[in-house]
Order: C-alpha cells, then structure tokens, then sequence
C-alpha cells in the first residue's frame, strides 16, 4: 500500500513538474507585434523590415510578429477597433488616413521620454548621444508642447541651401556661418555680377522659413509662430525673422519671380548652376532634376544649412521625417521601446542605408553611398534639425493657407511691389484669423 501511495505522490509531482516547466517556458516566450508601412524603401530592395526584426530578435532574443502593409492603417485599423493592438508601429504623420494624427488627438500614446535614456541593444551609447542634434525637440515628436517625446525619429531628407563649391574654390570664398557673413559675401558676389540668392518657387520657402524659424528663436520660437501666437510679430525674435527674410530679397536675383512657376522654375535652379546666384533652398531631389542642365565649367553642388543668426548661434536645416511609436493598448510597452531603441543602432542604422532609408544619427553619412554623404553630412558639423509645420485651423471664408501670407508675397518683395512693412501687416492680420479658428489638439 505505501509503495503505491508513494508511486502516486512521484506521478503527481512529476506532472506538476512538467506543468510548472512548460508554463515557465511560455512564460519566457517573448513576441512583439510590429506593424510598419511598406513604402519605397521595401521596392528599393524588398525584405528590410524582416531583416531588421531577424536581426533584433538576434540581439535581445525577443521574436518579433511583422505586419508590413502599404494600406497599413486600413490593416491594423480594423484589428485594433477590435482591441488588437501591435506593440509598435511606423507610420509618420502626414498621411491622407490621419491615423497617427487621430492617436495624436485622442492622447492615445504611450510616452518614450525615457526611450532616450536606454542604452541600444548591442551597444555602450544611449539613445540620446546618438540621436543628431534638434531630432526630438518639435511638435513631430513633441505633440503637447509638454516637452515630452511621443514619437521617436526615423528616415528623414534634409533641405537647405544649394550652391556652386566649384565656384566657391575658384573664388577662395567660404560658405557663410551667420547672416552677417550672408550680407558681406553677397556684396562681394554683386561686385562679380552675380546674386547672392535665387529660388525656385515661393513654394521652396517652406523648409526655408521654417529653418529660419528655428535659427531665429530655437524650437520656442517656431512653437510661437506656426501656432500663430497673438504679438510673435512684434517680438524681437519676430522682427528679426522679417528683417532677414526682407534683406534677402533684396538680394536675390531680379529675374527670379517671372520664373518662379510651375513651367520656368528650373531657369531658376539653372541660376545656381551657371553662377548667375550663390544659394538657393532645395532639396536632395535638384541633383537628380537637374541632371542633364548645362553647368558652368568646374561646377559641383553644394549644400548647407541656413546660417546662425548670430556668431556661436545655432544653423538649422529643414528635414522632411518619419515616426515610429506606441500604441497605448500595446501589451509589451516595454519590449517596444527596446525595439525602438534598437532603431538607432549601427546594424540596424546600415540594413536602413542599402535602402536609402536613412537615420537620424549622428555621422550617418560615414555608411552611405557617395551621392547621399554630401546631404546627409550637413548635421554632422553642428547643424540641427528643424522639424514641424504650421498649426492647423479651420476652413475659413476669406481665409487662405499659411504659404499664402508668408511664401507668396515674396515674388512681390523681390519685384519691390509690397514692402516689409505691408508684408508683416498682412501676416499679422491672417495670423490673428487662424489663431481664432485654431484645430485644438
């Protein structure tokens, strides 16, 4: 009788054993949904997000489930009014859907303040010290104006100001680092015959007003003025933002507004390549546009950001960027925030590069290809990131765009048919409309 008494006490151990194992192994188990947009990066060379989720279950042992999608908010829209929620996903703002924007509004996302904080998987660095300079200080990562991060970083394109370096070798002269040394090379040019800036369309002011925001009056300036505030005009900062946009249309080219359109604006362009303007903002798209123009004998392009207003100041450029962030019904926050930081890592950094999906990091432009080191250099010497846009506002009878009050006039700035005074009145004036019919967050 005891013996089988005894047997039957080992069988019921043994079994628990068994149970308490197998649960402890499923409890091991990690699975982190990822849901990512599959955009041109994937038809560059398919399979970049399954190489970087193979790579960071490689690193940190968590198994990753992927959703990558063209129509990604169609996808996990449906599934999450259900309540399934992915633990990350990379979809930026900007997108006709809004979904980003609706999570935005609704306050739906998981903080990643202390994302910044976290060491990347792999290696002796925290996310912080890798990140380039200006990165998380906007609306686009910052959506509360609280100063805390709900959206990390991701591909991003910068704009500036493009130049002839054959031209600027040729003459010995060096790329100005303030405004100040902006008027004195454009002295020097004039003498030569040549303008000290063109551009495209009214259209390219936008990266380039926005960077002179930021220049202007760092990320609280630019907060201030894209959210209309009530007297940001007759601020300092405000007048110092008009002064400069007004002095460089007096010296900018005089044919440029008859071909600033949609069917001249390579003439433009055409400026800077035949030395007939120093500087004009673009993007990384004018090499590839302007391919086959004919260019001065010793032409090389160049690019920089918009100068420091001040010596010791800041110099911005403008970056058109993606985001990546947590739903606040994710189940594994914190495994999330460890695949976001792993984003910024140098595997991860290079698997993003043979795609020509570049990160924010800095001294990217040491793995890219040759045509992308010279744009992507440029945060690399201290220049940092302006990132955001104007606040939105309700449809308004008599109302334009924002481009309306502050690109537009400049064709008639130039031309000399508006002056400063009436170009910052009319500013003032539709800035206190949108700022009546604000969209609140």
């Amino acid at each position: 009788m005891f013996k089988r008494i005894l047997s039957v006490i080992l069988s019921v151990l043994l079994i628990t054993t068994l149970f308490a194992s197998c649960g402890k192994k499923e409890e091991q188990k990690r699975i982190l949904k990822v849901a990512a947009l599959s955009s041109g990066y994937e038809e560059t060379k398919p399979g970049m997000w399954k190489e970087i989720c193979d790579a960071f279950t490689r690193k940190t042992g968590i198994e990753t489930q992927l959703t990558l999608e063209k129509n990604l908010e169609d996808v996990i829209g449906s599934s999450m009014q259900g309540g399934d929620y992915p633990d990350v996903v990379l979809l930026a703002t900007g997108r006709e859907a809004g979904l980003t924007e609706q999570f935005i509004q609704d306050k739906n996302l998981v903080e990643l303040t202390d994302v910044l904080n976290m060491q990347i998987p792999g290696e002796d660095v925290k996310v912080s010290e890798k990140l380039a300079g200006g990165f998380t200080e906007s609306v686009a990562t910052n959506p509360y104006g609280d100063g805390k991060t709900y959206l990390m970083p991701m591909f991003y394109s910068p704009c500036g100001l493009f130049y002839n370096q054959g031209l600027f070798k040729q003459k010995g002269w060096e790329v100005p680092k303030t405004w100040d040394q902006m008027w004195e090379l454009g002295e020097k040019a004039k003498k030569e015959g040549i303008a000290l800036f063109t551009y495209p369309t009214t259209g390219y002011f936008d990266s380039f007003c926005f960077a002179l925001m930021y220049a202007v009056g760092g990320p609280e300036f630019f907060d201030k003025a894209t959210n209309y505030e009530q007297g940001v005009w007759e601020t300092n900062d405000g007048k110092t933002f008009i002064d400069i946009m007004a002095k460089l249309a007096s010296y900018t080219n005089k044919k440029t507004p008859s071909q600033a359109n949609d069917q001249d604006f390579s003439k433009n362009q055409l400026m800077v390549m035949q030395n007939e303007a120093l500087f004009m903002p673009n993007g990384t798209w004018v090499v590839g546009e302007m391919a086959d123009a004919v260019a001065a004998e010793g032409f090389e392009w160049g690019m920089t950001a918009l100068p420091a207003v001040k010596e010791g100041g800041d110099a911005y450029s403008y970056t058109w960027m993606e985001q990546i962030w947590i739903p606040k019904g994710a189940k594994n926050a914190a495994d999330a925030k460890t695949f976001i930081s792993y984003m910024y890592s140098d595997e991860a950094a290079k698997i993003f590069a043979e795609r020509n999906a570049v990160q924010p990091i800095k001294d990217i432009s040491k793995i890219l290809s040759e045509d992308n080191k010279l744009f992507y250099s440029i945060y690399d010497g201290g220049a940092k990131a302006a990132i955001g846009n104007f606040a939105a506002y309700k449809a308004t009878a008599g109302l334009g765009t924002p481009a309306d009050y502050f690109f537009a006039p400049i064709n008639s700035l130039v031309s000399g048919n508006i002056t400063k005074e009436q170009y910052v009145k009319d500013i003032i004036t539709a800035t206190d409309k949108m700022r009546e019919n604000l969209i609140k967050k």
